[in-house]
């Protein structure tokens, strides 16, 4: 198949929602969870967690418009400054997928989807027990995405979670040992496997290859 830019633009909603979220490959899946003011846990996954700096540590993900349809983790992280990352393993996907229900201000997708949330002392956001690797994060900024109503929510990491056993003798983490899950467009659940390794490419080292 061979889309235009027309033929996307007058697609049938659903249709172009599932086609255009799976182009860009396998995503993160992790699980971000805020508090309110009320002290209500919340939980919700998101599908666009990226790196974005290592010093100072940053990460950013994207946050749909907010306006008529409630962003409780929006609201929640722009009132305490604070929320947690956690990635999504295997063995819990169907639980953290049905966090994306649109439940009330006043409910916790962690009781809803019997996930447990624990917390760190002097932090305030929950993080997700489930997770073998997690991080707290410090708000920083969000900044409107042109066109669509978007935002990229930036965030310096306070806390980093991670099992010893899965930090390899290069002291890289190694995704696979944690099963960590991947997410393709909205629905759709893929488990990691690692296909190879290799080292940092100078010009060199590139074989057979003549500039």
């Amino acid at each position: 198949m061979h889309y235009t830019k027309e033929d996307i633009a007058i697609m049938d909603p659903k249709n172009r929602l599932k086609l255009i979220n799976a182009v860009s490959g396998i995503k993160p899946a992790n699980l971000i969870g805020t508090i309110s003011d009320e002290g209500v846990p919340n939980l919700a996954i998101f599908s666009s967690v990226v790196h974005l700096g290592s010093d100072p540590a940053l990460l950013g993900f994207i946050l749909r418009p907010t306006g008529a349809v409630p962003r409780h983790t929006y609201d929640n992280i722009l009132r305490n400054n604070q929320y947690t990352i956690n990635h999504v393993h295997a063995s819990f996907t169907k639980k953290a997928h049905y966090t994306s229900a649109k439940l009330d201000r006043n409910l916790s997708e962690f009781e809803a989807c019997q996930l447990q949330a624990e917390f760190l002392p002097s932090f305030k956001a929950p993080f997700v027990k489930e997770s073998r690797l997690k991080m707290g994060m410090n708000f920083l900024e969000a900044i409107p995405i042109p066109r669509n109503g978007t935002f990229l929510v930036i965030g310096e990491i306070q806390h980093l979670i991670v099992p010893e056993s899965a930090i390899d003798s290069r002291g890289e983490i190694d995704l696979e040992v944690l099963d960590v899950a991947g997410i393709s467009g909205l629905n759709t659940y893929y488990e990691l496997k690692k296909l190879d390794w290799f080292p940092f490419v100078r010009v060199e080292d590139l074989p057979n290859i003549k500039f």
